[in-house]
């Protein structure tokens, strides 16, 4: 269906834009679509009225069947108008219905004008009304957009305090990490530098090996000021005024041109012996009195607190190692001294040579219970002993020194070698419960070939004949002196000859822990055997020496020493006796 108007007039384009406005709401259109097509075609016209001219409007409305179902608006100048050549206007809107009959006319009436103003009024207030409509929605919108703004800015603000927490976390861990790897750096250091300085009992060798431990990670310089060192010296060497102040004070002090900041250290002016550099001076304390003063320069320009810390803990383990080795070194010159003067001075016997040695253990206090005794009885007979208390000490030494008392008493009613042992057994056993000992004593009778010896727990004598070979004599033993049992020790006999020796020792000879103790008599035997009965007879003492020295290689002993030599001259002339009735293992 098509409809054509000329519009030359206002009136002729009102009469337009009603009957398109009919047609459109015939067709279905919307209030809103028809508004605006409408008023667009209004506007349009009234700019072809001002261009002047006649004008063909042209509407198109789908008939029933329509391919398309639009309604088409077309605005174009008339041939002969002014206007020919002008471009033609066309819009297009959708049509929900098909129009029905209607000629498009628009009568010359005021009223249908009239009408038809009213009925664009209320299609306007309807599209005002739907305006009213999308405004509040676009307001609600624009709020709602406000507030997810809102949000996502506090989102933002949030993240970025996340952000800026997560960093800080971070930055903490790292420096948590780092403060605690120094620590463990520190602790490290220290455990290590007080296994070093409490591995030594020379005070000496102490002191010597403080600067090889902070040089030069924590220090430039070490130097240790001993107080009793300058007491020996006759030209003392001058020392920093603040370490004469901590030695006074026994508080650490800091002498440089600037605060240090130390904990527990005290500020001073820069020395006047090394301006230039800072000195932390450190006393030495002990339970008494401070032993010295440990100064110190630093490594770079100052100190980490911390490290002024861990230096000041380690100057205090300094010195209680320095003081534990002054210590034992004064216990020990004490245990040595008593230690020689337990030891005995050896009978000279005409046709038999007597040599003793005594080593002290090379660990722990260098005092122990071995001993060794010669002695004569009043028959005559000279009787030879070594023996071993168990444990060390001055305790051990002491019990030694009371065996060896009550074993030259026991020998002054006679008596054999094997009751003498008992004697000592039940003496042991009822003096100190707790305590044990092994000995073995060997009897020589003047001008009689036999010698006669018992053992009690003891490593077995070793016997070297004049042709050279070695015997064990490792009859059957009584068990260990002072053990809660009652026992009977009985005596073994073995003819000798001249040139023969006798060896007697105790296990610290013999005994290494890795082999045990058959082996070092083997090694004994052995040594034993090597030497002839003229070197023995010219030289027994250096013979002594030189059996030690093969078997004592091993610089480092956790046992005391003890070796007698008992040997019959080659020209001693003894008396035919009876045949041996000991039991020995030959040695060769």
């Amino acid at each position: 269906m098509t409809h054509t108007w000329q519009i030359a007039t206002v009136t002729d384009a009102a009469r337009a834009r009603i009957a398109t406005a009919r047609l459109a709401a015939a067709c279905g259109v919307s209030t809103l679509e028809r508004t605006r097509l409408a008023t667009s075609l209004s506007a349009h016209l009234r700019q072809c009225l001002t261009k002047g001219g006649t004008w063909l409007l042209t509407l198109h409305a789908p008939a029933s069947g329509a391919d398309d179902g639009l309604l088409h608006v077309t605005v174009v100048p008339d041939r002969d108008s002014c206007a020919a050549g002008e471009g033609p206007w066309r819009r297009s809107v959708a049509c929900p219905e098909t129009a029905g009959a209607t000629d498009g006319e628009v009568p010359d009436d005021p009223a249908v004008l009239a009408e038809a103003l009213l009925g664009a009024d209320e299609d306007t207030a309807l599209t005002l009304e739907k305006l009213a409509e999308q405004e509040e929605l676009v307001a609600f919108h624009r709020e709602e957009l406000h507030q997810t703004n809102q949000g996502v800015l506090v989102l933002h603000a949030e993240l970025d305090a996340a952000g800026r927490a997560q960093r800080e976390a971070f930055a903490a861990e790292r420096k948590a990490r780092t403060e605690a790897e120094d620590a463990r750096r520190r602790l490290t250091f220290l455990a290590d530098a007080s296994a070093v300085l409490t591995a030594s009992l020379n005070h000496e060798e102490i002191v010597r090996r403080l600067p090889d431990l902070l040089v030069p990670r924590y220090a430039g310089s070490v130097d240790v000021w001993l107080f009793d060192q300058d007491d020996n010296r006759r030209h003392r060497a001058p020392h920093p005024a603040a370490a004469v102040l901590a030695a006074r004070t026994g508080r650490p002090q800091y002498a440089a041109d600037h605060p240090g900041g130390l904990p527990g250290v005290d500020d001073q002016p820069p020395s006047a012996l090394n301006p230039d550099r800072p000195l932390l001076c450190i006393p030495l304390p002990t339970r008494r009195a401070p032993l010295g003063v440990l100064t110190l320069s630093p490594p770079g320009e100052r100190w980490d607190a911390d490290d002024a810390v861990m230096l000041i803990e380690l100057a205090r383990r300094a010195s209680i190692a320095i003081d534990n080795a002054r210590r034992f070194e004064h216990n020990r010159d004490i245990a040595e001294t008593l230690q020689r003067a337990l030891l005995t001075d050896l009978p000279a016997t005409p046709g038999l040579g007597l040599a003793a040695r005594y080593l002290p253990a090379t660990h722990g206090l260098n005092i122990g219970g071995d001993w060794y005794d010669a002695f004569r009885q009043p028959d005559g007979s000279l009787i030879t002993v070594i023996g071993d208390v168990t444990g060390h000490g001055l305790h051990a030494a002491v019990m030694m020194s009371q065996l060896r008392t009550a074993l030259r008493a026991y020998a002054v009613d006679g008596g054999s070698p094997g009751q003498l042992l008992t004697r000592l057994h039940v003496f042991l056993h009822h003096l100190q419960p707790d305590l044990y000992a092994t000995a073995v004593i060997a009897r020589f009778r003047p001008d009689d070939p036999t010698l006669t010896w018992a053992a009690a727990g003891h490593p077995p004598p070793v016997l070297r004949m004049p042709d050279g070979q070695v015997r064990v004599l490792d009859a059957k033993p009584g068990a260990m002196l002072g053990i809660p049992l009652r026992q009977e020790i009985g005596d073994h006999t073995v003819r000798l000859s001249p040139g023969s020796t006798l060896a007697l020792y105790t296990d610290g000879l013999v005994e290494r822990r890795a082999l045990g103790i058959d082996p070092g008599i083997e090694r004994l035997a052995a040594v034993l055997g090597g030497f002839g009965s003229a070197e023995l007879d010219a030289d027994l003492n250096g013979s002594a020496d030189r059996i030690l020295e093969p078997l004592l290689s091993d610089s480092e002993r956790d046992d005391d020493v003890c070796l007698l030599l008992c040997h019959v001259d080659s020209t001693a002339r003894l008396a035919p006796g009876r045949a041996s009735t000991a039991a020995g293992r030959p040695r060769t």
